[in-house]
């Protein structure tokens, strides 16, 4: 079902699973989060981030998105986090694995993907760079992600060869019988590598109606880019759409 969102104030008097998420963009991290969610069925509301809005920055401790707030515990912005309190919210279906050496491959990938330094963080250094995000938004996000003329530069070759090393790591499982990224059924892994791809190929309108410069940044052709942007990765994301995640996107 599509996303209810209320006002910051109507979101802090209700109970139960409530997040801030970035609106109007397919953001990859809250993207996730909303995936996540859906695959657990569970219930909670969501409210727009407000750059302007203080009671909402009091309310989540910073601003940004997604930050998930459950009942009166303190907020989760980290990707791991929201994942852990879905994972205890709804138990089924699981989207860590219970295997000790398979949670930490499932972990792992997802790092290269969410974390520090992963592939949503390079790609947006590399947008920066481009100036893809306009001059007001890039500055935020580049004092956010601690853009700077060397690591701008180096960003174009790290985004590949993770695009690369994900690429490998379907193909194995393909070969194997499975087109998840670990074992015979979907991981948190599915859910992160499917909304990343937004930041290089957007679903189309009817399913993803964003803003169509910033599509056209997201989409930018560049060699090093696209020769890594391996055709598995976007069979992979629409799987998980068509099988797993929410169509079309409540942005």
């Amino acid at each position: 079902m599509p996303v209810t969102y209320l006002s910051t104030d109507e979101a802090i008097a209700r109970p139960g699973l409530r997040m801030v998420v970035v609106g109007n963009v397919p953001s990859p991290w809250g993207e996730a989060a909303k995936g996540i969610f859906h695959i657990k069925d569970l219930d909670w509301i969501g409210v727009r981030l407000a750059y302007d809005d203080d009671a909402q920055r009091q309310w989540a401790g910073q601003r940004s998105g997604p930050i998930a707030i459950y009942d009166k515990e303190p907020p989760r912005a980290g990707w791991a986090e929201i994942l852990l309190l879905a994972e205890r919210l709804a138990p089924e279906p699981a989207l860590v694995p219970a295997d000790a050496a398979e949670r930490a491959t499932m972990f792992g990938l997802a790092h290269e993907i969410c974390g520090q330094e992963g592939l949503g963080w390079t790609r947006r250094l590399q947008l920066i760079r481009a100036g893809g995000f306009g001059p007001r938004a890039g500055q935020y996000l580049a004092r956010k992600y601690g853009y700077s003329p060397a690591t701008g530069a180096a960003a174009a070759a790290r985004v590949a060869a993770l695009l690369r090393m994900l690429a490998m790591r379907l193909e194995a499982q393909r070969r194997s019988g499975s087109p998840y990224y670990l074992g015979a059924a979907p991981t948190a892994v599915d859910v992160y590598s499917a909304t990343c791809m937004a930041l290089f190929r957007p679903l189309p309108p009817e399913h993803c109606p964003m803003d169509e410069a910033l599509r056209d940044a997201f989409s930018m052709p560049e060699p090093a880019i696209d020769a890594a942007l391996d055709p598995i990765l976007i069979e992979h994301r629409d799987m998980m759409y068509a099988r797993h995640l929410e169509l079309p996107l409540s942005l």
